[in-house]
């Protein structure tokens, strides 16, 4: 391509996604450009939850919040569906309502509230079987169904913002003003590179300096049970992983209790999340394993487990799966994304938490706007 750029966003999930859109708002001329012909990585195999309560105190949750509303406000204008709003954690461990009562006294309890089984059953009868103490429930999350979302707004993108894709291309090197591809050279004055868990192709020896792996999930759909939740819905095993909650002081009592109790879902990185699609379908998950490499076989003992804890939280026989898919995505000890930069005009931008959805909006606002001297 001869026609020049402002800005080459390299990758299409949603991190790139939201790259482009957060310039196309300064007026950029962008285009994107990705080796596959439609998103199929982690952005479209996960939950399509938008999680804000519980992500990790301070600039994540800050990310968390702020992409919620540009999730909100994209929704809309992208003809993306909003499916449920809202999150019940539901809490079975003595030690868990001390974690969620600590958490209501900070910042990010601001909103939410500790319901009792009573509150539980009048607010959400349908998970009152499960024998919970209490649950937390907070208001703020959402969830869109990824599959669907990822390809609208990427089409929305060039509808109304003028975003150019140029799709199953390898991108081969990254030397602003000229991006070498597998079908030629695109001339672009900058660059962002958004790789999601590819660790080998561009800057590898960037990315192995901050220490990126890879995780891999199990993930299922179950059939429609029949009921209709109108939120999300974790368990106990999610205070222990969510850093939100896991990083407070009184988290330690439950993480002990969950080793003692569940020592093989925590060996296997079970914990519970639940969101519902339009047909009634749940999506459910999920487990977390380290590697390389990621193993694309999903093991029956695990799924037995996500499917164990479903059961004890709600207290609803598990439908049948109807689906079931291993989802991947770059992962680093200690940091939930970081920003590289290998020259002057290119940015490397990974997310190596698992929080893509929930916080790259934000993480998009905030590259620009460094990238552009927007910020302050």
């Amino acid at each position: 391509m001869n026609e020049p750029f402002d800005l080459a966003v390299v990758g299409a999930g949603i991190v790139g996604l939201a790259h482009a859109l957060a310039a196309a708002r300064l007026g950029k001329k962008v285009i994107v450009i990705d080796r596959e012909a439609r998103a199929n990585g982690a952005s479209i195999r996960n939950f399509g939850f938008i999680t804000v309560t519980g992500q990790e105190r301070g600039d994540c949750w800050r990310r968390a919040r702020r992409s919620r509303d540009v999730w909100a406000q994209v929704a809309g204008e992208a003809d993306i569906a909003i499916e449920h709003t809202g999150l019940v954690v539901l809490l079975r461990y003595p030690q868990s309502l001390s974690v969620a009562e600590a958490f209501l006294e900070t910042e990010m309890g601001v909103g939410c509230a500790l319901w009792t089984p009573g509150e539980l059953a009048r607010h959400a009868p349908a998970l009152s079987g499960g024998g919970a103490l209490g649950a937390l429930w907070s208001p703020h999350d959402l969830r869109v169904e990824s599959r669907l979302a990822l390809p609208r707004l990427a089409a929305w993108l060039e509808a109304r913002w003028g975003v150019t894709f140029l799709s199953r291309t390898a991108v081969l090197s990254v030397q602003p003003p000229r991006i070498e591809t597998s079908r030629g050279p695109v001339a672009a004055t900058a660059a962002v590179v958004c790789p999601g868990d590819d660790l080998a192709t561009l800057f590898p020896e960037r990315i192995d300096a901050q220490a990126v792996s890879r995780c891999s999930l199990s993930m299922l759909r179950l059939a429609d049970p029949g009921i209709r939740l109108g939120h999300a819905v974790m368990s106990d095993l999610s205070l222990g992983r969510y850093l939100g909650y896991a990083a407070l002081p009184q988290a330690r009592p439950l993480c002990e209790a969950l080793a003692a109790r569940q020592p093989n879902h925590l060996a296997h990185g079970v914990h519970l999340i639940v969101t519902q699609s339009a047909d009634g379908s749940l999506v459910v998950g999920d487990s977390h394993h380290y590697g390389d490499t990621a193993d694309p076989f999903m093991r029956g003992d695990i799924e037995a487990l996500i499917l164990e804890e479903f059961r004890a939280a709600t207290g609803l026989a598990p439908p049948p799966v109807v689906e079931r898919w291993t989802g991947v995505y770059a992962s680093a000890a200690g940091k939930t994304m970081f920003v590289d930069a290998p020259g002057p005009d290119v940015r490397l931008v990974m997310v190596t938490s698992g929080t893509g959805a929930s916080t790259a909006f934000a993480i998009g606002e905030d590259v620009i706007g460094e990238l552009y001297g927007e910020n302050g």
